[in-house]
């Protein structure tokens, strides 16, 4: 058994949840997790295109730095994220990273704002992926708190389904909750 996972094999459960693959052209809404970002970026191999966008420069750099590691062509923008400085149908993949709470603790206009963008960018039947920390119980709950930051009333009604289905995307579901994680999925 292999004491240190490389970042393909880290983060197996996560590539296979977005379902990225060779020749996507894929986006990522911040970067939380910049080997996961990296990790999924090189999946779409140079058929393919790998972009994330960012709200902060430190963000920014955390991605560029595990593109470079990684040997991964990745291209790193800061913008704001209620405009996305993409073309319409641009991505046939959006992958939004809400780990660290990141659409959940944005105000009600400021996440519909981004995930209209989301939509926008996406190819027709184009796929959303939102990968947000799984609500913990009983004694998980008490041993590992995790102060995310969030807005009560993105959980209070209905969290990444329901914002989802309010910017019009098809076919929302839940995909699974397992390692911590809860993967939810929208069509274009």
């Amino acid at each position: 058994m292999a004491l240190f996972k490389g970042s393909g094999e880290k983060h197996a459960l996560e590539i296979a949840m977005t379902g990225v693959k060779l020749g996507d052209r894929l986006l990522q809404v911040g970067g939380a997790d910049a080997a996961l970002t990296a990790a999924l970026s090189a999946k779409v191999g140079m058929s393919g295109r790998a972009c994330v966008i960012v709200a902060g420069e430190d963000e920014a750099a955390r991605a560029t730095r595990a593109a470079q590691r990684a040997g991964v062509l990745m291209e790193v923008e800061q913008a704001a994220l209620n405009l996305f400085p993409y073309d319409d149908h641009a991505f046939d993949l959006v992958v939004v990273h809400n780990q660290d709470g990141l659409i959940a603790a944005m105000k009600p206009e400021q996440r519909v704002a981004a995930l209209q963008q989301a939509r926008r960018i996406l190819t027709p039947r184009g796929r959303i992926v939102v990968i947000e920390r799984a609500p913990r119980a009983g004694l998980g709950a008490l041993l590992h708190r995790t102060a995310v930051v969030s807005d009560p009333y993105y959980h209070n009604n209905g969290g990444a389904v329901a914002a989802l289905q309010a910017e019009g995307f098809k076919a929302v579901r839940p995909l699974a909750e397992r390692d911590g994680l809860s993967f939810f999925e929208g069509i274009a």
